[in-house]
């Protein structure tokens, strides 16, 4: 009898080709590209205001360079101000060589997404620049605000060189920030600071110049840098080392004008300064005294930039004058050095000082100020050195 058999059917499995590595490569291509141009169809910069939420915020931040967001709520009544202002000024930001986008979001229906961005009042601004945000604290008129926000995207260090190149940017940058011009020095002196504080200042070298400019910049003489305040009508001269530490501090310290007259906006600019604040408080009715108390603050602040001089008169300001103690019954001008925060003290005997006294008081008192900044800072280095020689 045959045996059975057991028959296996077994087949040669058929090996597909693989494919060549450029085809590969370009259907990757293909669906890299896809996915870009999905996400610039989703954020078209074409002049209008972005509405975004919970599920394309992120995706707009990470996709736009610079953008503007305007956290807001429809029953906010300066929300409906800012509103048209921002419609004005989104075509013109598009427009720009390199496109500032400005968006919106409905806090008060995304309450997550305003909280995750520290939003607790409307509106709220804040500037995304390559997904880092910042607070947005300058103006909210259409045209100011496009002035204003053109410095973000400007040349880190503009080349200068002619006279009338030099008036143009001055005009160009605004009164916003300070102006740094270098006269004599090369963009490189310059470049790495003016990187690091784009956001804070307008950076420039003039390479050709006459000396119808050293007259108009009241320079002594080249090379120089001069840091212009354009909104308080101030300026510093710096003549080096242009180098290191001494540089860097000369322009920390001139962010701010040798003297601020202080308001509300203003005292914004002094959130994270590090440096004691004297602070004059000056009567409203005497003009001449004010004034001749500022020509003072600004000689005191030449010979000291550890210290900020600022001043405000006192029915300008009445609540922030009463933190210090000061009231209609006080006798102006006070002089008060306070550390930014809850701590202060007032400089002894400028209260009680009659009008025809009050200029060589506040002279010899603000010589005081800068005696006792001086032993404080010759302290602080002793006990570094003691410190180091341990």
């Amino acid at each position: 009898m045959e045996k059975s058999r057991k028959w296996c059917f077994w087949r040669k499995p058929k090996i597909k080709a693989a494919l060549p590595m450029p085809v590969i490569l370009l259907l990757l291509l293909c669906i890299f590209e896809t996915g870009i141009s999905s996400t610039a169809d989703q954020f078209k910069v074409d002049g209008k205001v972005l509405e975004l939420d919970e599920a394309n915020f992120d995706s707009a931040i990470s996709s736009l360079d610079y953008i503007l967001v305007n956290f807001y709520a429809p029953w906010c009544h300066h929300c409906k101000l800012l509103s048209p202002q921002l419609d004005e000024a989104a075509p013109v930001l598009a427009g720009l060589k390199e496109p500032i986008v400005i968006a919106k979001v409905n806090a008060d229906k995304f309450t997550r997404l305003a909280s995750k961005h520290d939003v607790d009042a409307y509106p709220s601004l804040k500037l995304f620049m390559h997904g880092v945000s910042m607070e947005y604290y300058g103006p909210r008129e259409a045209d100011s605000l496009v002035q204003y926000l053109k410095k973000f995207v400007s040349t880190d260090v503009s080349i200068l060189i002619s006279d009338s190149a030099i008036s143009d940017f001055v005009e160009e940058a605004g009164t916003f920030f300070p102006i740094f011009i270098g006269f004599g020095l090369n963009e490189t002196v310059l470049s790495n600071l003016a990187i690091k504080y784009k956001k804070r200042a307008w950076f420039s070298v003039a390479k050709d110049f006459s000396d119808e400019a050293k007259v108009l910049y009241d320079m002594e003489k080249v090379p120089a840098l001069v840091a212009i305040h354009p909104n308080y009508k101030q300026q510093s001269i710096f003549y080096g080392l242009f180098e290191g530490e001494f540089l860097e501090d000369f322009i920390k310290q001139n962010f701010l004008p040798p003297v601020v007259p202080l308001n509300p906006e203003t005292l914004k600019l002094l959130k994270d300064e590090k440096r004691k604040i004297v602070l004059t408080i000056t009567a409203d009715e005497n003009e001449d005294q004010t004034q001749n108390l500022i020509k003072l603050l600004k000689a005191a602040a030449s010979t000291n930039r550890d210290l900020v001089f600022g001043y405000f008169r006192l029915k300008q300001w009445e609540d922030f004058a009463d933190k210090f103690g000061a009231n209609e019954k006080t006798k102006l001008p006070k002089i008060i050095v306070w550390n930014g925060d809850e701590d202060y003290f007032s400089v002894i005997g400028i209260e009680s000082l009659d009008n025809e006294d009050q200029g060589s008081h506040s002279h010899n008192s603000l010589k005081d100020i800068d005696k006792e900044e001086q032993k404080r800072k010759q302290s602080k280095r002793h006990y570094l050195w003691a410190s180091s020689t341990q």
